[in-house]
């Protein structure tokens, strides 16, 4: 191999006497590659900072134009002092670095105690911060429960909605009040599955909020597909169970209670998975028909069945959710024996007058209502 010539030589030992005098110059040269990198970090934070100076200002002067005191000025506030303090943090940082890079004297290390400063301001303003954080999550809480709000306004008319069709040898009504906590999953349903039968449909999906009233609204129209699939409500039932096991939702128990109105056999078919009893007024006496299975989605092999009772006309049954007799008067329960009673008092009265009447009763035993309340009364005529 040829040796290098005299000019390629020469470069060469100007090459390794620079590096050698680089290396001279940072004793530490590992220092100083992160406080570069604590530099860029810098200059992010700074970038950020500056964008969210912007936000402060322009919201603090909507602020003093409106007169208005607001939240959100506090926490773009609170957003830049984080956002500037990690700026300041990562730039002491980085020159601590770079100058102990120089040389290995303690006196350079000693630089990097200056980070502590930055860490001092944290814990002095700390109460700060922390006030700072549950507004913010104060806030987050609102506007959480404003987006269910939102979707409440678009579930709750396909849950209970405010008007029903009308079928010709019934006389139906109605009534859906919401509670005053968070959205419940609280559902009703009148439709035909066949020429000559109604279904009458009203079920409770446990908890409040967005999820349990999403899980309403799927039991609501499949169920529907049941119970046309299948004459038997029970069979409907056992179907809807297994579906909603195989949804892996256990958390979410729901009660159903169903009732099949065959006008040409004159019968009305009874089931109800766990559900609160329904009242039918039959022959100048009252009855309850209680749950003929377990609630939906414990276990997916329950089993249910169906009771039959002769329809005739005058017949009056009268479904509800949990929310009506679970109302509260300090430890007592409005109950099953208030709303037995209540029917039986009248139950030639209008189907809609009847269920206005039972809420009332319930408002004035507990008000507010906390859980939603709904009630269907159906009468053959």
């Amino acid at each position: 191999m040829p040796l290098p010539g005299p000019p390629l030589l020469a470069h060469l030992m100007l090459a390794a006497g620079a590096t050698s005098g680089f290396r001279h110059l940072l004793a530490q040269p590992w220092l100083a590659a992160a406080g570069i990198v604590c530099a860029m970090a810098s200059v992010v934070w700074s970038r950020a900072a500056a964008r969210l100076a912007r936000a402060m200002r322009r919201i603090e002067d909507e602020t003093r134009t409106s007169g208005t005191s607001s939240e959100a000025a506090k926490l773009a506030r609170s957003a830049f002092n984080k956002d500037l303090h990690a700026a300041i943090l990562y730039a002491v940082l980085a020159g601590g670095l770079v100058l102990a890079s120089f040389s290995t004297s303690p006196w350079f290390e000693g630089l990097l105690l200056a980070v502590t400063i930055p860490a001092v301001v944290s814990l002095r303003y700390a109460p700060r911060f922390l006030s700072e954080a549950r507004l913010a999550e104060q806030r987050s809480r609102l506007e959480r429960r404003a987006e269910e709000v939102l979707a409440q306004d678009q579930l709750a008319p396909r849950l209970a909605p405010e008007t029903l069709p009308a079928y010709e040898g019934f006389d139906i009504g109605w009534v859906y009040e919401p509670g005053s906590g968070m959205m419940a999953g609280d559902f009703y349903d009148v439709f035909p599955t066949g020429p000559n039968r109604l279904a009458v449909v009203i079920g409770d999906v446990a908890g409040h909020g967005m999820e349990p009233s999403i899980t309403a609204f799927q039991v609501k129209h499949v169920l529907r597909t049941f119970l046309r699939q299948f004459r038997d409500p029970a069979q409907a039932l056992e179907e809807l169970n297994k579906t909603l096991s195989t949804m892996g939702r256990p958390e979410d128990m729901v009660s159903v209670c169903t009732v099949i109105f065959d006008t040409e056999a004159n019968t009305m078919r009874h089931a109800s998975a766990g559900h609160p009893p329904a009242f039918v007024w039959q022959h100048g006496d009252m009855r309850p028909l209680r749950a003929t299975g377990p609630l939906l989605a414990l276990d997916p092999t329950s089993g249910y069945f169906s009771r039959d009772l002769p329809l005739e006309v005058g017949d009056l049954v009268v479904l509800y959710t949990d929310g009506l007799t679970e109302a509260r008067s300090g430890g007592q329960l409005f109950g099953e024996e208030r709303v037995a009673h209540i029917v039986r008092r009248d139950p030639g009265q209008d189907t809609t007058i009847l269920c206005k009447t039972l809420l009332e009763a319930a408002r004035d035993f507990s008000s507010p209502l906390h859980d939603d309340v709904a009630i269907l009364a159906i009468r053959r005529v």
